[in-house]
């Protein structure tokens, strides 16, 4: 039995610890090991090392829109070609107009980021201190600020055909349907995985960002809250 490990990059944005590093590299040995991220290979490289595309045997950075396999790219995928500018300078201004307007406690910069396959909107702003985000996420999470502003973009572009995906602390991604997370499967092909594990902590809300891959009937989903977390369960199921 031929098995992949997909882990999601979600469950911390902190940089990862030296248990976790050590931990994938003795599992390498025994399954294949890729991760998962809406993030972007920048952000990517600041969470898990700069080595990452070698660290794992699958890195997939923006849902697999960006992908590496043994250090070699094995895909890129452009949001700007798929949408059309016209199209994405609609929904950039109005969602800037939006943000502008939103009462909430603090507000930093870079409020959209624009990614190869994916925008990332932050209604608090990418640039906060991680004080912050912490606190943000607090806040988000009495007052659905994230969760409201979807809901207005999905019936102002609904002609768009987008997909929202509320992850991490301070942001969503939004990207074509069917650009989530599962996207990187494409690449796993049945014929030479028997299982594919994967391990993630936005999974049991219809809009997580690891909800869509978590349910997907090709994959095993683990829930798990901690990067700890993962670590406990690994232990179990490859020890």
């Amino acid at each position: 039995m031929i098995v992949s490990l997909m882990l999601a990059t979600s469950m911390c944005m902190q940089v990862v610890t030296p248990e976790v590093t050590a931990r994938i590299a003795k599992l390498k040995n025994q399954i294949t090991v890729g991760v998962v991220g809406g993030s972007d290979l920048v952000k990517q490289k600041e969470q898990l090392g700069e080595d990452v595309i070698h660290t794992f045997d699958y890195s997939f950075s923006e849902n697999g829109l960006v992908g590496y396999h043994n250090g070699e790219c094995i895909n890129k995928t452009s949001l700007k070609e798929y949408v059309g500018n016209d199209k994405l300078n609609k929904f950039i201004n109005f969602t800037l107009l939006y943000i502008a307007n939103l009462d909430i406690p603090i507000k930093r910069g870079t409020f959209i980021e624009f990614r190869q396959g994916m925008l990332n909107v932050s209604p608090i702003g990418r640039n906060c201190s991680q004080d912050e985000r912490d606190d943000f996420e607090q806040y988000d999470h009495i007052h659905q600020v994230r969760a409201k502003m979807v809901n207005v973009l999905r019936a102002q572009f609904a002609d768009y055909d987008f997909t929202y995906s509320i992850g991490g602390q301070i942001s969503f991604d939004v990207f074509p349907t069917g650009w989530d997370k599962t996207y990187c499967l494409k690449f796993l092909s049945a014929a030479d995985f028997d299982e594919i594990h994967f391990f993630g902590d936005k999974t049991h809300v219809v809009g997580g960002n690891d909800y869509e891959i978590f349910v997907h009937d090709r994959t095993i989903g683990h829930a798990v809250k901690s990067p700890e977390d993962t670590l406990r369960l690994l232990d179990t199921l490859f020890p």
